[in-house]
């Protein structure tokens, strides 16, 4: 049976680099617990076959694998859903070969669920980065098995590519198409002073395409799925700077039908993670936007959410920031000191908006992810270059958006945030997006005025 007979997704590919801070995770009994902590319907019988048989392969009949797998493979994690994955699936010796042997040289890096190497496919000759999970590390069978079943059913241009697994024996790795630029953590937090930092509009970039990933998992996967693992360190980045979602170990079936959330342990990152989902183990897709909101603040500021190397008061940027929301005049000191001054103050007060709106502690009054895509699609565009990127891509999705063309522009950021202090949270996520599609519009005007211009001239 496909545990994911539900799913429907349509997409496009992308890859997988290491982690810094991994949340502590408790490792399962088996592997019942992934399905159920997860929200994945299980066939308790068969698991428990399977199990028995992870260390002897010979005598599991069910071992075979669909026929989209390789036929000369080895073993299939051990749960009654492997049959029904797409993904390839790899030898231990294989990937070793790959990897030369995980060599230092070929290490990009490591965290608490273990280390990330560059290899090379011997089979089609493709780079790939290949994550050898620690068998004492943090990220247990359990994640394994959610995020080979996630990805070999997810496909979206910002959600990263799934290749491949191994499950040999006690042997569990993850094979990731290879992402040269790593992650947006490697270009936007504690660069060393020959790194060029990240000017505003492709941070703006970054962030659009990181929201869109999760308005794919939010609004179009059926049913949908909460990520409940967003993070700098997870956004990765292709040579465009295209963002790609990674790590879909803590991934979760959202709520379904008259439920409002989904209850389960509390699990993440310390600082990403949504109050109300610490207080009350309730998640819904709103956690998520709070972890967006935490991703875009830091983006604005180039600093990390939690540094105790900072001052006290500045250790936790959401509560150093919070009181800065609402002065205007007090937003250049939000600011990445490495920019320089080269960024919009109409844009740098949009874009302290919707993090703003997305770290509201109350839920509701939160914008729901494609509010935040909406937003974000008009600020990316350098109006001052003839073709930095292409235009945003238009999905085939689109959010009924009633009262935005009837409504006035030019609110204040201040009086955004207002509105939402007095209850009117509606009224509030609408004004906050108007005002980016205002200032957006300004923007692409200029941009293909300047466009046009470049052009005329050239001929």
């Amino acid at each position: 049976m496909n545990c994911f007979s539900c799913f429907s997704s349509n997409g496009k590919k992308a890859v997988k680099r290491p982690d810094d801070s991994r949340r502590p995770v408790q490792r399962p009994a088996d592997a019942r617990h992934a399905a159920k902590d997860h929200g994945l319907p299980t066939s308790r019988s068969r698991q428990e076959h399977n199990l028995k048989a992870r260390n002897s392969p010979r005598r599991n009949p069910k071992r075979r694998h669909s026929s989209n797998v390789s036929a000369d493979s080895e073993l299939q994690p051990t749960h009654p859903a492997a049959k029904n994955i797409a993904a390839q699936t790899f030898t231990f010796r294989e990937l070793a070969t790959a990897t030369k042997n995980f060599r230092q040289e070929c290490l990009l890096g490591e965290g608490g669920f273990g280390r990330v190497y560059k290899g090379k496919l011997e089979k089609t000759g493709q780079i790939a980065a290949v994550k050898q999970l620690d068998r004492n590390g943090l990220q247990g069978n359990k994640e394994f098995l959610v995020e080979v079943l996630m990805l070999s059913l997810l496909h979206h241009p910002n959600l990263v590519n799934l290749i491949g697994y191994c499950a040999d024996g006690d042997q569990r790795l993850l094979v990731y198409e290879y992402l040269p630029l790593g992650s947006l953590d490697d270009h936007l937090l504690d660069l060393s002073p020959r790194q060029k930092p990240l000017d505003w509009y492709t941070r703006m970039k970054i962030a659009h395409g990181a929201a869109k990933g999760l308005e794919y998992l939010h609004d179009k996967a059926d049913p949908p799925v909460i990520y409940r693992d967003l993070k700098s360190s997870n956004i990765l980045l292709d040579r465009e700077y295209n963002s790609k979602l990674s790590d879909f170990g803590l991934a979760k079936l959202g709520p379904v039908g008259d439920k409002s959330h989904v209850s389960t342990r509390v699990m993440g990152t310390y600082g990403y993670c949504a109050p109300e989902y610490q207080r009350t183990g309730k998640l819904t897709s709103k956690s998520d936007v709070y972890s967006f909101g935490v991703v875009l603040l830091e983006m604005i500021t180039g600093k990390r959410v939690i540094d105790t190397s900072r001052p006290r008061p500045e250790q936790n940027l959401v509560t150093w920031a919070e009181p800065m929301f609402k002065e205007s005049h007090r937003h250049v000191v939000l600011a990445d000191p490495l920019l320089d001054g080269d960024f919009p103050a109409k844009g740098l007060s949009q874009a302290i908006a919707v993090a703003a709106m997305c770290l509201q502690e109350d839920p509701a009054v939160r914008p729901a992810i494609v509010d935040v895509v909406t937003a974000l699609s008009f600020m990316w565009l350098d109006p001052s270059v003839s073709a930095p990127f292409p235009p945003p891509e238009q999905d085939n999705y689109t959010a009924p958006r009633q009262s935005l063309t009837e409504m006035k522009m030019g609110v204040a950021a201040e009086a955004i945030l207002a509105e939402s202090k007095e209850g009117d949270s509606q009224r509030a996520r609408e004004l906050a997006v108007a005002e980016a599609m205002e200032w957006g519009s300004n923007s692409r005007d200029q941009y293909v005025r300047s466009r046009h211009a470049s052009t005329s001239s050239i001929s």
